[in-house]
């Protein structure tokens, strides 16, 4: 009569120490992590602001659901995609517009790479940079801040591809008050977020409170955001320290679009380094294209340009800042 054993070793594949962290987990953190963002711009942007994100957010889901390869709704990354992209639009661009930007993220910033986790530049930043390409007077309109919740502000509404009317009332923003003006926004304004600008232009300090939620809960490389941004302060308090009339490190660090991008779209697991070294070089690189961009360019911003060229060159830096295998000698091919 035969007996069953109870094995006593169970050989499995590796990895035998499984995280509790998937790509959905990780991806809708990401996402909750953004709801203050969004509610800080819908208080000084009121609903137009939260109309845009919305919109954005709608072209990137119909896109990936549409034409996405392999992923799904569920995993969040095309939230992602939308809610960034919003975030980085005025609040009063034309609802079609946004919407256009969000599938053409996806599309062209994801999709055509072959889905998630192939794409090389950031697919939020692709949208974007498309955006600023075809309507460039759009997406430079800063409605102003404040104002009733319900006031509508500038042409969310217009028909698609009509000529706005853009007759909101309108302000620079501090980038393009000093660049073009030579005006400057006190600090607490800066920091507050009650200026023109973006709508993840606002509170500073809740896009690093936020970012260090993630950082904590180890869903972003700490090393990116705080590289860019020390090379930023360092880089702006030499050039101030040598032509008093350049803006300062404090300026620098909380005007634009630095905070949102060195938080949420630099760290992009993606299209970011997967080395520690590599991570402090493709930071490095950004926070110095950004203060190049923004005291020499020929635009107030650098953000997205600076983000865009250093995905473009991660591929190398991963090459580079390989560690060496345990047993070879330096340039060996083993």
């Amino acid at each position: 009569m035969s007996q069953s054993i109870t094995p006593k070793l169970v050989v499995t594949a590796s990895p035998h120490v499984r995280s509790q962290d998937s790509t959905p987990v990780i991806m809708w953190n990401v996402v909750g992590s953004l709801v203050p963002i969004i509610v800080a711009a819908g208080w000084f942007f009121g609903i137009g602001a939260l109309l845009v994100i919305a919109a954005s957010s709608l072209g990137a889901l119909l896109t990936e659901r549409t034409i996405g390869r392999g992923g799904t709704l569920a995993d969040g990354s095309a939230v992602i995609t939308g809610l960034l992209l919003g975030l980085s639009l005025p609040s009063g661009m034309p609802l079609w517009m946004a919407f256009l930007g969000g599938a053409f993220g996806i599309g062209f910033g994801k999709v055509v790479w072959g889905g998630l986790g192939q794409n090389v530049f950031n697919p939020a930043l692709i949208g974007r940079a498309f955006l600023q390409a075809a309507f460039p007077v759009a997406i430079t309109t800063w409605p102003t801040v404040g104002g009733p919740f319900l006031q509508l502000k500038g042409d969310l509404f217009a028909f698609p591809f009509t000529r706005p009317s853009l007759d909101a009332v309108t302000s620079a923003t501090p980038l393009g008050l000093l660049k073009f003006e030579g005006k400057t926004t006190g600090l607490m304004h800066l920091i507050i977020g009650n200026t023109g600008g973006s709508v993840g232009e606002t509170a500073a300090l809740l896009i690093l409170a936020c970012g260090a939620f993630l950082a904590w809960k180890r869903y972003l490389n700490w090393r990116i955001p705080v590289s860019i941004l020390v090379m930023v302060a360092v880089l702006s308090t030499v050039i101030h320290l040598v032509d008093p009339r350049r803006p300062d490190a404090l300026f620098m660090l909380f005007s634009g679009g630095l905070m949102l991008g060195a938080v949420y779209m630099a760290t992009d697991m993606v299209t970011s380094p997967v080395t520690n070294r590599g991570r402090w070089v493709f930071g490095g690189g950004i926070g110095a294209l950004v203060v190049v961009i923004r005291i020499w360019g020929g635009l107030p911003e650098g953000v997205m340009y600076a983000i865009l060229f250093m995905n473009a060159l991660v591929p190398f830096i991963n090459r580079a800042t390989q560690p060496r295998v345990f047993g070879t000698h330096p340039g060996s091919s083993r």
